[in-house]
Parts: C-alpha cells; structure tokens; sequence
C-alpha cells in the first residue's frame, strides 16, 4: 500500500510541474509575441511611440499611424495567421502519419498547393477571388499522390518522407518555369513562388483569414481525436474509432491550413516541422495543449522570419521562407541523426 501511494504522489508530482510548465510556456510565448508585434510594426523607417500607436488608430488620424497601418499591418497579420496555420497542419500531419518528421512543405501539400496558385494567378487572373479553394485542391491532390505511392502494405514515414520530396520538387519545378514563362515579375506569380509577402494588402487579409480561422477551429475540435489517432491503429480501433475516417477528416484539415497559408503568403518549409517538436518541449504530446501552443509558437516564429528577412539587409528583403530554410535545414538534419529508426 505505501508503495502505490508514494506512486500516486510521484504521478500527481509530475503531472502538477508538466502543467505548471505548460502554463508558464504559453505565459511566455505570449508575451513575446505581444512585444515582436510592436518590434515588427516599429521596424523601419517609420516608428511609433505606444500611444501614438494607440491615438492613430482608435482616436484620430496619424499620418504615420495611417501609413504603418496600410503597409506593415497587413503583412504583420498575414504572418501570424499563416504562421499559426502551417505549425498547426504540421501538428496534424504528424498525428495522423505517426511520423514525426511530416512537415507539408517536406510532404509537397504547400508545393501542390502552390502550383494551383500560381496557376490561377497567372492564367485565370478573374479566378483570384477563389485561389484558396483552387489551392485547397491542388494540396488534396499532393498528398493523394505522396500517400498512394507511399503505400505497399502499409505506409512507412521513410517512404513518405522520400516521395513527399519528390512530388513536392516536381510541383516547385513547375512552379518555377511558369514563374519564368510570366517575366518573374516581383509580384502574383513571383510573390507566391518565392514567399514575399511585400506586397501584400488588406484584400489578401481578407482572402486568408475566413479559411484559417475556421481550419483552426477544426483543428482544435480535433485535438482529443489527434491523441488517439497517435495510438496504434489496432488500439484506436479497440477503442471505437473510425481510423480511416478520423484520418482522412484531420488529414483534410491539415491540407486545409497549408494550402490557404501557401496560396497567400507562400510556401514555408520546415515551419510546420520546427515548431511541433518545440511545443512536444515544453508542453508535451497531449494535443489539447499542443495545437493551442503551436498557434502562438507559428504565428511568433514565422512573423520572426518575416521581421528578420526585411530588416537583415535594409533596404533590400529575404523572404520568411528563406529565412526558415536556413534555420528549419540544419534542424531537420538533427532530428534525422537523432531518430534511429530514420538513422537505420
């Protein structure tokens, strides 16, 4: 009996330090995205004080308010919430794979996905409207390939990793000759090829944020069924669950967030690969804290890259997702040298 009571203690001990770390990492990452916010919006040759800020918004006109408010925010916003997307998809995508290394950029989703962009954007300019939706599809129709070619009695992460990247180098192929053929213009075409977010209005705003907003709602309606669909298929099955239905609904979802993401912002990779397994960190594998914290670490972490990337080499930009190139490469080599079962 004392053995099982001091087991008992032991268990509540860890539980209780696992939640208080929780909290105070979502404490944290808070904060710091409340001041990169301000960071990013300061960021240039126009700076505001906190009140001015406050005053040429809610209260009377500021021209320099007024200017930060056309050409930063737009950006600021489309940064956190593609941001929050991709980490999101990434989080699901890993869920239903069992694969610890899926990232949709890695898998080719943002390469499908942005290939029917930049399809619609430079041949059926009047379509623009419904670039999401053509983008939504074009990321279905990758992760259908990666997933049927990745499957000889059963699906194997390695062999999805490998025909992810392929299908993913095709599609960016592709999407570079038509990037080519349009005169590579620095924006349409060009904006969704390379990442830049330059351009980008309040129009584009409001194109992403319907799609986002309602992907990750889903995703956290999810987010009790992404714990089990992490068990062994048999054990989920044992315990009344659809799998193949459960998979196919989160996996839509995570198409969902990376395509609408890449069709506005462009695509990122290693974004949703990083910030996963930063939250795992700090908040654990329960999903109920892990999508809600990869939120926040997304939409931080890429509003980062994109702050970095205009301000490294003033007056000239790198895009966000160069910027998560060179950070998210190195990090996956690590992950891959860790992994023995990759390793072998």
């Amino acid at each position: 009996m004392k053995k099982l009571e001091e087991s008992h203690r032991m268990d509540m001990s860890r539980k209780k330090k696992k939640t208080a770390r929780a909290t105070f990492s979502f404490l944290i990452m808070g904060v710091l995205l409340i001041i990169l916010i301000f960071a990013a919006v300061n960021m240039g040759s126009l700076r505001v004080s906190p009140s001015e800020l406050f005053r040429g918004l809610f209260i009377e006109r500021i021209e320099n308010v007024a200017a930060i408010y056309d050409l930063r925010f737009p950006r600021i916003v489309i940064s956190l919430f593609a941001g929050a997307a991709v980490a999101v998809s990434g989080v699901l995508f890993q869920a239903v794979l069992k694969n610890p290394l899926a990232d949709p950029g890695i898998i080719g989703i943002s390469g499908g996905a942005g290939f029917t962009a930049v399809l619609i954007t430079a041949f059926l300019p009047s379509l623009f409207f419904f670039t999401p939706l053509f983008a939504f599809a074009g990321g279905v129709l990758a992760f259908f390939l990666v997933y049927s070619l990745s499957w000889k009695g059963g699906l194997s992460p390695l062999r999805i990793i490998l025909t992810g990247v392929a299908v993913s180098t095709v599609f960016t192929g592709l999407s570079d000759a038509l990037n080519s053929m349009t005169g590579g213009s620095s924006t349409g075409v060009a904006s969704i090829v390379e990442g830049n977010i330059t351009q980008k209005t309040w129009e584009d705003v409001q194109t992403l944020l319907p799609y986002v907003i309602g992907g990750l709602i889903l995703a956290i309606l999810f987010s009790g069924m992404c714990n089990l669909m992490s068990l062994e298929d048999k054990t989920a099955r044992g315990l009344g669950v659809n799998v193949n239905l459960m998979r196919i609904l989160i996996s839509l979802v995570a198409v969902l967030l990376a395509s609408i993401s890449t069709a506005v912002a462009g695509a990122v990779s290693f974004l949703g690969l990083l910030v996963p397994h930063i939250g795992r960190l700090l908040v654990g594998s329960d999903h109920r804290a892990l999508i809600p914290f990869s939120m926040l670490a997304g939409a931080f972490t890429f509003l980062l890259a994109d702050t970095i990337g205009r301000t490294i080499a003033a007056p000239y930009e790198v895009s966000a997702s160069v910027i998560m190139s060179v950070i998210g490469g190195p990090f996956f080599i690590i992950l891959l040298r860790r992994s023995k079962k990759y390793a072998a």
